[in-house]
């Protein structure tokens, strides 16, 4: 006889009161949805975005978020569309077994706001698990004298889906002694009863074989199928009988294992085998099969696996309690785990950045971080604390989260990493904890400019410095960290003698490294104050400036220059005037020269290198004064040659040298008559290739030979050059002179200065060069004219005739006179006789200045006629008609103040409004040194 029980699918009544929920967990504040299990994954689940009021593109820009804990993730977020989809397959057996409700919960974090939306997710069950038997056969003994509609319990069905998804019914396979009916009881699933509906013949059939169906209630309707074998059985009218339907304990977890927690008992009235029980469980799976072990002989259950309240908090075992002949009973067995305070609390960081800006505000949160303990109870209540040493606090939020917020405002210079430490503790007992490091980096922002070692600087560099070398580095320090601590220099835009600074200096931008572009000189600027600028990378930049003071050292770079005497450039060689009646000490000329260096470089002294005739001339130490040392003879060579060195007293010293030629003579005149008799300069080419050719017969033949010939023709040509200056001298007396100048006046110039005379061989190029005058009235008066002197030639006496016309002599121009202080001495010099000074003599110096004049205005003018022709100074008796004023340049222009800028003008040109005659192919600028 089959029996079929049947329930009407519910589907759309669950779907409904899905829907129904739903609804009302929006409306309550809180995210819920509902779905079916076993969906594919990706499968959509709700609007998150819609629910949230926000547009799908603002999910990615607030950083939305799905936070869970403790299980795997199930769903995930589409950032695209806003939707909540499922990330894998949802097996709602798996996750709430058979309970009449599997609720998913979770939190959506938005992060920008660093808030928290709870929602849940209902997993409805659908019919994807058949009716499956413990047993696929199963035993049943029945005695024989069983009475009709005896009832005898069957195998546990068992099927993981719920509601109408679970058995619904059973089929019992068609026989004539048995139906199937399901027993309903109050504290768990119902189990399918044989029902005995003929009495049995044990010896007219004494097994009966069956087959039962177990069916569900879904769509499509699942079901199960175990073999029932029915053994009838002698007589044994007494099963057993436990001792109470239903065993309650409770259990603390961390039990250790094998440990005995229950002892069932049942017995049996019955004797012999038939009073003989076993025991063993009816309802029981895999997990709980590793956990509990039960005595089949004794019914003691013990442990064989350490309980966990957090892995299940309740065990609810069958067990069946048996006789030899197959009659049983069962009883139910109720274990209860009590929690221990056995773990510890965990801190989760959710989220939050690792880096805080030193400027952000008190109340600026930095991490967001969950605390829970899987204990229940007080064990599972968790207190959050940090340290109050530190600028940082706790604020609560929802669900157990915290909010790590700053309390005051940072700074990275004085802190630039923070250890947070964050301890729990729970309120069991005793109580447990643990602590959480967060590390926290303080983000720098510029807010410190660069900051120089020293307030300013002062650098010192020799002149004459190469060019491109490193003479300084400057360094400055910016507390700030990265680019902001990364420090490049710069120089202030200036200007140095109207030209760029940039042009003189650079610094490196990186290292601070200051270098010369220019090689400095001293006797152009001696200081020179820069503005270096540091500049950090930041942003806005920071800079900070330092003073820097750069001193040019002097170097002896600079050789003296020889102001005077200055010779020509036109070939010839310059001669001063030594009249014969020179007395000891008598002040023949001066060398003047200047050093553009300073201190001990530019002090100056003066020695006399060479003489052609020694003991004759000497050269003051400081004073460059050439003055004699004895009576000048008879005997004395017309021409004297002296090599006057300049020093200076540097390391290493500088000198320059200048040579003097003097001409012992009365007067001009008697110079100017033997101007024949000196020997042109001869060609320095000639006399080189001259050596060369020497020393190369010398090398080649003898070098005795060569010495005894060179010293026998150095002798004979000294003698034959003395002989010469011997008939110089004596034809020097026949030279008439004119009568231009009163003796006394002449005698008092020639003891007092010396004319600077330039001969050469060629009588066109001879120049006489006299010191410039400082006598503005006439030159001559008729008196003097008509004065006769011992000293002059009477025949020559006529000149005074013919020069009336010079008695009123124009004033010279008064833009070249200079005071005392002016005058030409030795660098630095002005008072004593070692300065060098022109004497103090008016007399003398006017005379002088008058003599310049006369001279050279008559040359430039052309108008008088010295004892000879028009124009010829009385020369061309001499040298000839060819002879006249028109080679004769205008010396007022070559003559040269030593120490001052000036040039003597042709005042007479200038009254007249002409050039002077025969002088404008002939100016000659003097002044330049002569350097040996």
């Amino acid at each position: 006889m089959a029996v079929l029980q049947w329930r009407p699918p519910r589907g759309e009544l669950l779907l409904l009161v899905a829907l129904l929920r739903s609804l009302w967990g929006a409306g309550a504040g809180q995210i819920r949805y509902s779905i079916p299990e076993e969906l594919e994954k990706g499968s959509f689940v709700g609007n998150i975005a819609k629910d949230l009021k926000l547009e799908p593109q603002e999910l990615i820009e607030r950083g939305v978020r799905i936070v869970s804990r403790g299980r795997t993730q199930l769903f995930s977020l589409n950032v695209r569309s806003g939707t909540l989809v499922t990330a894998g397959r949802i097996d709602r057996e798996e996750l709430c077994a058979q309970s009449a409700q599997c609720l998913l919960s979770f939190n959506i974090l938005v992060e920008d706001e660093l808030n928290l939306y709870p929602a849940e997710v209902e997993i409805l069950d659908i019919n994807d698990n058949a009716p499956r038997f413990l047993r696929e056969e199963f035993e049943v003994r029945i005695v024989e004298n069983a009475a009709p509609s005896s009832r005898f319990p069957l195998m546990e069905v068992y099927d993981p889906d719920v509601g109408m998804n679970s058995v619904q019914g059973f089929k019992l396979s068609s026989n004539s002694h048995f139906s199937v009916d399901i027993q309903s009881q109050a504290h768990g699933p119902t189990y399918p009863e044989l029902i005995l509906e003929r009495p049995l013949d044990r010896e007219g059939e004494a097994m009966h074989h069956l087959v039962l169906t177990a069916r569900d209630g879904g769509d499509p309707v699942l079901s199960g199928v175990a073999r029932i074998l029915v053994t009838v059985l002698d007589v044994n009218d007494n099963p057993p009988v436990f001792t109470q339907p239903i065993y309650r304990i409770s259990l603390p977890e961390n039990l250790p294992v094998g440990m005995p927690v229950l002892a069932v008992n049942a017995t049996d009235l019955d004797e012999g085998v038939h009073a003989e029980v076993t025991y063993s469980f009816v309802k029981i799976t895999e997990k709980i099969s590793q956990i509990f072990s039960l005595n089949v002989l004794t019914g003691e259950i013990s442990t064989l696996a350490t309980l966990d309240y957090e892995d299940c908090s309740f065990y609810d075992l069958v067990v069946e309690a048996r006789d030899g002949p197959g009659l049983q009973d069962r009883a139910k067995v109720l274990i209860t785990i009590l929690d221990m305070n056995d773990n510890v609390p965990e801190v989760v960081v959710t989220s939050g950045s690792r880096t805080v800006a030193e400027n952000a505000p008190p109340g600026t949160v930095v991490a967001l971080f969950q605390v829970y303990d899987r204990d229940s109870g007080l064990n599972g209540l968790v207190m959050c604390s940090i340290s109050r040493k530190l600028p940082f606090e706790l604020e609560k939020s929802v669900d157990n989260y915290y909010r790590l917020v700053t309390n005051t405002v940072l700074d990275r210079e004085q802190v630039s990493l923070y250890n947070i430490t964050v301890s729990a503790t729970d309120k069991g007992t005793p109580p447990l904890s643990t602590e959480k490091l967060i590390s926290l980096n303080v983000a720098d922002i510029n807010d410190n400019p660069p900051i120089f070692s020293h307030s300013s600087y002062s650098v010192y560099v020799p002149e004459n410095n190469p060019r491109g070398a490193s003479i300084f580095s400057v360094n400055a320090v910016d507390p700030d960290s990265e680019e902001n601590a990364q420090v490049t220099y710069s120089l202030a835009e200036d200007t140095l003698q109207a030209v760029p600074l940039s042009s003189y200096l650079s610094i490196n931008s990186n290292t601070g490294v200051l270098y010369a572009l220019r090689s400095f000189d001293y006797e152009q600027f001696r200081d020179l104050q820069i503005l270096v600028t540091a500049s950090d990378s930041g942003n806005p930049p920071l800079s900070n400036n330092v003073s820097l003071s750069l001193f040019v050292l002097d170097q002896n770079d600079n050789a003296p220059k020889i102001l005077y005497p200055s010779f020509p450039t036109d070939g010839s060689t310059g001669v001063e005037l030594a009249p014969r009646s020179a007395e000891p000490g008598y002040l023949v000329t001066k060398v003047v020269a200047v050093d553009r260096d300073s201190g001990q470089n530019a002090r100056l002294s003066y020695h006399l290198l060479k003489a052609s005739e020694p003991g004759l001339f000497s050269v003051g130490l400081h004073t460059g004064e050439v003055r004699t040392l004895r009576a000048l003879l008879d005997r004395d060579a017309l021409k004297q040659s002296l090599v006057v060195a300049v020093q200076d007293h540097g390391h290493p010293p500088l000198s320059a040298t200048v040579t003097l030629t003097i001409a012992v003579a009365n007067s001009i005149p008697d110079v100017l008559a033997d101007l024949s008799n000196f020997e042109a300069p001869k060609d320095s080419d000639a006399s080189s290739l001259t050596f060369y050719l020497v020393v190369a017969v010398a090398t080649v033949s003898c070098i005795f030979f060569a010495f005894v010939t060179v010293l026998l023709v150095l002798r004979l040509r000294r003698w034959h050059k003395s002989n010469l200056m011997k008939s110089a001298n004596g034809g020097l007396s026949s030279v008439p002179i004119p009568h231009f100048v009163g003796m006394d006046e002449v005698q008092a110039f020639l003891q007092t200065y010396s004319q600077e005379i330039s001969l050469t061989a060629d009588s066109r190029k001879s120049q006489l060069i006299f010191p410039q005058p400082n006598y503005a009235h006439t030159l001559i008066s008729q008196e003097g004219c008509e004065k006769n002197e011992p000293l002059l030639i009477q025949n020559e006496s006529g000149l005074c005739k013919e020069e009336d016309s010079l008695v009123q002599q124009a004033p010279p121009n008064t833009d070249w006179r200079f005071s005392q202080a002016q005058r030409p001495g030795t660098s630095g010099s002005q008072n004593g006789d070692e300065t060098g000074t022109w004497p103090n003599n008016q007399f003398d110096t006017e005379m002088l200045q008058a003599m310049i004049l006369a001279s050279a205005s008559e040359a430039a003018d052309g108008s008088s006629t010295l004892g000879g022709g028009a124009g010829t100074m009385g020369l061309s008796a001499r040298y000839g008609p060819q002879f006249t004023l028109q080679h004769v340049p205008d010396y007022r222009q070559n003559v040269y103040i030593p120490g001052s800028n000036a040039t003597l003008t042709n005042a007479a040109g200038k009254r007249d409004s002409k050039a002077p005659a025969g002088g404008n192919g002939n100016k000659k600028k003097s002044g330049k040194k002569e350097k040996k």
